[in-house]
């Protein structure tokens, strides 16, 4: 004869329950992590933890040295309102303290939000994978000028030991476009400056790239910034210096004061470079220039507006 079930006790139901997580950041969800002993086991493991701002170095690797007070003081409050919601990179010195491998807006922005703690990503790297992972970082994410792209790239380059083969590969470009940026630091110290300060673009920097001589090199520079030279016009000042060496004062054919005036408006409405063709007859045409598919998309919906 079957016998009946017992009844099931309220305690023996309630211990089957499973825990309910609280609202205690991310150590409730996480506990404790052993950061040594994830460090003595492997080369590549990262995990997630929160960090005193105060165990927390900035990265010497850091590629952009400036960083805008409006855009830090915008992240901030919003760091304020919603927390630091992507994690910084970090990786664990002899020490203790923890060494920053990308992140450091966030890291700034935390600061001046009065944060104490921060949520990290602790890696396992070494010196070069350090730099190598902070640059590449930078470059995919922060809005470095084209000086400063050439600095990472050259750094990742000689640093880490990467081919531009190899380079190209991990960060998706072209090898054209690796060498054309490593070409540019080798321009003079003053061009250079120009281009990181966006008083040339890097369609101007590149044509000039191959002006050997001093003298010719910088006054195309002064006339490209004192004139407000398109890139086409930049392009017939090299190609003119370059048959007439000897000669040093090349000319350039200007458009009227009105022209010219419109088209700086639209670089700077367009953040591109822009180009005004007319002849004797007020016939021309507008171009205007696009760096790769998003810079596309950027001016086609300016356009839209």
């Amino acid at each position: 004869m079957a016998t009946k079930k017992q009844p099931i006790e309220k305690k023996q139901m309630a211990a089957k329950k499973k825990p309910v997580l609280k609202g205690r950041g991310l150590e409730s969800i996480l506990g404790n992590i052993d950061v040594d002993s994830m460090q003595s086991k492997s080369t590549v493991a990262a995990v997630i933890t929160e960090i005193a701002l105060s165990d927390i170095e900035t990265n010497p690797y850091q590629p952009r040295k400036e960083f805008s007070e409006e855009s830090m003081d915008e992240l901030a409050q919003s760091i304020k309102q919603q927390g630091v919601i992507t994690p910084v990179t970090v990786r664990k010195m002899p020490d203790g303290k923890y060494q920053l491998i990308a992140g450091e807006r966030r890291l700034r922005a935390s600061k001046k939000a009065g944060l104490e703690k921060l949520p990290a990503y602790v890696r396992v790297a070494t010196d070069s994978q350090m730099m190598e992972m902070a640059l590449v970082e930078n470059i995919q994410r922060e809005n470095l000028n084209a000086i400063e792209v050439a600095l990472s790239y050259n750094a990742l380059v000689e640093e880490c030991n990467l081919t531009h083969e190899q380079l190209s590969e991990r960060l998706g470009k072209s090898r054209a476009t690796i060498t054309n940026y490593l070409r540019l630091l080798n321009l003079p110290a003053e061009t250079q400056l120009a281009l990181s300060q966006d008083k040339i673009s890097m369609a101007h920097a590149r044509a000039m790239v191959n002006v050997e001589d001093p003298e010719l090199h910088l006054q195309i520079l002064h006339d490209i910034i004192s004139k407000n030279l398109s890139v086409r016009e930049t392009e017939q000042l090299v190609k003119q210096g370059k048959k007439n060496p000897a000669v040093k004062k090349v000319q350039v054919s200007t458009l009227p004061p009105a022209y010219s005036q419109a088209r700086t408006q639209l670089k700077n409405t367009l953040k591109s470079e822009v180009e005004i063709k007319r002849n004797r007859k007020g016939k021309g045409s507008v171009t205007i220039f696009f760096n790769n598919d998003s810079d596309f998309d950027r001016l086609v919906k300016l356009l839209e507006k």
